[in-house]
């Protein structure tokens, strides 16, 4: 009896022992789970790219506010409209909405003529119109191509190669970033990805770095179009190679659509 108390002990250890951890592969495609959760290293630019997801949706289903700043074990809402957040908890962040100038009329004086101003006040009753700094497009932003090496894959290509390009290289080879932005990733959270560097441009575009050997910068890093922000490698991958994407509200693009042509 002892013997066999024993032998199911040391099943039930060995199937314990093997046991993958109570962490689920998320899909790269973005179909599937509707919530995700936040594991160490992840950040909101690398969590929505793994979804093929807008950033500023997620932080809007989620009630995040600018800094973007998410927590290892925090659970977030792929979908769905903004979680409802209790008066007490403190974590909504507060819109304040800016009223528009009240324009009071001055009483002219008897003896002194008033010249009017150019800029007239708004119509009563009318809400002035508030001119807000737009969105680069893509034709304000300047592109340039992150590697040398040829052509290994095409956008549209089967599997990850068409989220963006595949470009040869060698070991130690540069990857320069592509236009001037903010490094908002660097780890190698994204299964397939490898070593993974994540650059925002703007707010509707950011470009991904994968398979790298070494990260030259660091995440909130400022970067210029054309540093070197990484050393090729083959992190997550078969050979020297930088896979290389661009993507605009969170949805992959042919970066040669944004990219000057190659001589």
């Amino acid at each position: 009896m002892k013997r066999l108390l024993a032998g199911v002990l040391l099943v039930l250890l060995c199937a314990c022992a093997g046991k993958p951890p109570l962490v689920v592969e998320r899909s790269l495609s973005g179909a599937g789970p509707e919530g995700h959760l936040v594991a160490p290293g992840d950040t909101l630019y690398s969590i929505a790219m793994r979804y093929e997801k807008d950033y500023r949706e997620l932080a809007r289903i989620n009630v995040l506010d600018d800094s973007y700043l998410i927590r290892p074990g925090q659970r977030l809402r792929l979908s769905g409209s903004p979680a409802p957040v209790s008066a007490s908890s403190g974590r909504r962040p507060v819109l304040v909405v800016k009223s528009p100038p009240v324009v009071v009329a001055n009483k002219p004086k008897p003896s002194v003529s008033v010249t009017p101003v150019a800029k007239n006040p708004p119509p009563v009753g009318k809400t002035p119109s508030v001119v807000t700094a737009q969105s680069p497009a893509s034709a304000s932003l300047d592109w340039s191509w992150p590697a040398n090496g040829a052509l290994l894959a095409r956008f549209g290509s089967p599997g990850l190669a068409g989220k963006g390009l595949d470009i040869a290289g060698r070991q130690g080879d540069s990857v320069r970033a592509a236009s001037d932005g903010m490094v908002v990733y660097a780890g190698s959270g994204l299964v397939g990805y490898g070593k993974l560097l994540i650059l925002r441009h703007d707010d509707n575009y950011i470009s991904a770095y994968a398979h790298n050997d070494r990260f030259m910068v660091k995440e909130g890093d400022s970067v210029k179009l054309g540093q070197t922000i990484a050393l090729m490698g083959a992190s997550g991958t078969d050979r020297e190679k930088l896979h290389f994407e661009i993507r605009e509200g969170g949805k992959p693009v042919d970066p040669q659509r944004l990219l000057p042509a190659r001589e």
